[in-house]
Formats: structure tokens, sequence, C-alpha cells
């Protein structure tokens, strides 16, 4: 017999094997409900979340993608344990087996009360529900906005209690959707247009009660934050009183049911009217008591009007006195100077300058006259000592010596007067002084006196 022939290897890639793999998992482990932490938490920008799913000893890797990851009602965080839906895959790029989740939920609790715990963390450390920001409700409102639902039984409830205490108070309706989607935008801008319309001194915002699902839309980040924003102050009436929602916590006031809420802001009109009564009887006392202060200070007033007035005519009564005595003063002074004046008009005609110098002038020819006779005489007596002086200065006059015979001999060229033969030197040139001119000569010998 022949040996039976071997057996044909089947050669795999692993590409494959990976599908291969894959394709076995993805049937036998379509859906699987897992219970783990969350550990290595990924967000990138593609919107997808990354995670890990593990307990005490093992850890599969889990996605949820875009769409899933977008109607979560919480926020994941590492650690939360939770527990997921999904399907089992193959990540073929790496080979690894991982589970693609399209639900997740709190373990021990509900995704609702997670979402609203971090939520109500996030808004308070924001300080949205700081106590110092709320404001009081006014005493005397004209207008009450309402925003709820049409068909809830908390808006009869609400306009049932404002007509009772206020029959006068007028009441503007937003009518919302208080739940399902898009209720919470619907409930924002409508918190929005009553603020910003100045129609409104106060708004009631809430609806009947119900679950936590139901009650969610008051939960929503865009309603707290418009109760936050609103310019006029906020009553949040959402549900029974054992029921919380973070509107409650951002309101400048919560009420425990919508029928408190309206008994908050509206004033009993009975009250209204007796305190207008008490204030009137208040201002009519004020009044009367005010007039009749006033009435005194004006009798005071025209009391002492009436003093000055005498005081007055006192006053001019000495003013007049005193214009007389003045006027009395004047006519002496002026008349005082009138008569210094006729005084000094004499005296000034007296000392005339007109008459002086008509007087000057009869005496002037006198004066002239010998003025003159003294001055010939004073000028003949000077002519004669002057000839004297010419005739005795003319006899010492060297100039009369040399009429005499005499010269006088100066060197040539400096002009000096030769006094003694020593001065001289033979074959310099001199000259002699007569008395019409002089006589350049020529020293041809030196003899001094006591020469042979």
């Amino acid at each position: 017999m022949f040996p039976p022939p071997p057996p044909i290897r089947q050669i795999l890639t692993v590409s494959e094997l990976t599908g291969l793999v894959r394709a076995t998992i993805e049937t036998n482990f379509s859906e699987i409900w897992l219970e783990g932490e969350i550990s290595n938490l990924r967000a990138p920008a593609s919107g997808h979340l990354y995670l890990t799913l593990k307990d005490e000893s093992s850890q599969i890797r889990a996605v949820l993608f875009k769409g899933v990851a977008g109607r979560l009602r919480f926020a994941l965080e590492d650690g939360l344990h939770v527990v997921a839906r999904g399907r089992v895959t193959v990540y073929e790029p790496r080979g690894e087996y991982q589970i693609i989740l399209d639900f997740v939920e709190p373990k021990g609790r509900g995704a609702l009360q997670v979402a609203f715990e971090q939520l109500k963390a996030r808004l308070d450390a924001e300080g949205l529900f700081e106590a110092d920001r709320k404001r009081p409700l006014p005493e005397w409102p004209r207008a009450v906005g309402v925003v709820t639902s049409l068909s809830g039984a908390a808006l009869r409830d609400v306009l049932t209690v404002l007509h009772r205490r206020c029959p006068t108070l007028r009441i503007i309706i937003a009518p919302v959707q208080v739940q399902g989607d898009g209720a919470a935008e619907q409930i924002a801008a409508a918190i929005k247009t009553l603020s910003d319309s100045g129609l409104v001194d106060v708004m009631i915002v809430g609806r009947g009660g119900g679950s936590l699902e139901d009650l969610w839309s008051f939960n929503e980040e865009v309603v707290v934050r418009a109760i936050v924003a609103s310019r006029v102050p906020i009553v949040s009436a959402v549900g029974h009183e054992t029921d919380i929602t973070l509107a409650d916590f951002a309101a400048d006031l919560r009420a425990p049911t919508p029928s408190a809420a309206a008994e908050a802001v509206a004033p009993v009109l009975a009250q209204i009217v007796s305190r207008l009564a008490e204030l009137t009887a208040r201002i009519q006392q004020a009044v009367t008591r005010r007039t009749d202060e006033e009435r005194q200070r004006l009798r005071l007033v025209m009391h002492q009007m009436l003093a000055v007035r005498y005081r007055i005519q006192e006053e001019m009564q000495r003013v007049d006195a005193a214009l007389f005595g003045m006027t009395a003063a004047v006519r002496l002074a002026v008349q005082a100077g009138q008569d210094r004046l006729q005084r000094v008009e004499r005296s000034l005609m007296a000392g005339s300058p007109d008459r002086i110098v008509r007087h000057g002038l009869a005496v002037v020819p006198q004066l002239q006259t010998r003025l003159h006779r003294g001055m010939r005489g004073e000028l003949v007596a000077r002519a004669q000592k002057i000839q004297a002086c010419l005739e005795n200065l003319h006899m010492l006059s060297p100039l009369a010596t040399l009429g005499r015979g005499y010269s006088i001999l100066r060197h040539a060229p400096s002009g000096s007067v030769v006094r003694r033969v020593e001065e001289v030197a033979v074959g310099e040139e001199l000259r002699a002084q007569v008395v019409n001119g002089q006589v350049l000569c020529t020293v041809k010998a030196v003899q001094p006196d006591n020469a042979v």
C-alpha cells in the first residue's frame, strides 16, 4: 500500500489571518455588555473618544465614535465605573482586538444624575450660583412674565394665584416646550426675549412635576446662563418641592411650586390698597404739619420784615439829615474858597509879572547908559596898562638886543643855542640869528678865552 499524501499546507498572510479573526470575533460577539473602570481617556479633535476599560486583572481598548459620544448626557472621565454595550472587533493595522461602544452609563448612578453633578460643579466654580449675585424681587411689580408650557397645569396654577392676589397685575406669557429635544433652547430664548423687552419687572420660569429626565431641560447649561444673564429677577418653579434643578440654583429665588412662585411675586391687592390708604393718611398728616410749620415761619418772616421796614425808614431819615448837613457844609466850604480866591487874586495882581516888566523897562535905559559909560572907562584904563606892558617886554626881548648888534648862534641840525666854545667843533655848521634873519656859518677854528 502506498502511504497517504502529505497534507497541503495553507499559508496565510498576516492580513488574511487578522481578517479571519475579525470576522469570527464580530460574528460571535456582536453585542456584548461590559462593566469596568475608564482609564487612558483621550478626546482628539475628530470628536471620537478613545479609552481603556479595565478590571482588577484585564483590560480592553474601547472607542466611542463622534455620533455616540455626542449623545452622552454626562462627561466621561478617568476612574469612572461604567456599564457599556458594544461589539467586539479587531483593529487590523495593529492586530489588536477592541470594543466599539454604542451605549455607556455610570454604574450605580444614572447618566443624568452624573451629568447633573458634573455640570453643577463646573457652573458653581464659575460663580453662577453665588448668593451675592442674586437680586431681591420688586415689592410692587407692574407686569410679570411667565415662561412655561401653555398646556401644563403649572400655568393654570400661576394664573389662578396671580388673579386672586392682584387682579390688576399685567401678565405676559412666553409659551415654550418644557421637555424633549429643543426645549432648553426655547426656554433660554424666551427668557432673553422677556428680559430685553423691558415689559416685565419679574419672571416666573418653571413647569409641573415629573421625572429627572422630564425636568432635564431646566438642567441644561443654556437655560442656566440665560437665567444668570437676565436683566430682571427670576423665580424658578420647576416640579414639586423635592425636585431640584440647576435653574433653581441660578434663579434669584427658588419656589417649591408654581403656585408658591406666583404668591412670591404678586402682592395682595387689598394689602396694596390698605398700604396706599395708610401712606395717604401719613402724607396728609405730613403735609398738614409741614403747612403749619411753614405758616408759622411765614409769620415770623413777615414780622421780621416789618421790623426791617421800620429800620429802613429810620435810616432814610438819617440819610436825609446827613444830606442836609453835607449840603450846608459844602456851601460854607464853597464860600470860604471863593473868599480865599479873591485874596489870592489881589495878591497876584500886586506881584503881577506884567507890572514888574513894565517897571523894569523904564529902568533899563538908565542902567544901559551907566553900563556903557563904565565899560568905556574900563577899556581905556586896560589899554593903557597893556601898552606899558608891551614897552617893558620889548625892552627885555632878545630881539631888542639883536638890534643893538648882537646875534644868537644855534647848531644847524638841532637848533639848540651855543653857549660855550666847547659845544662846537671845527667844520661844524652853525646858524647865526640876527635882528632881521639868519646867517649860515662854518666853524674854521675854536679859540677859548685863555688861548694865546
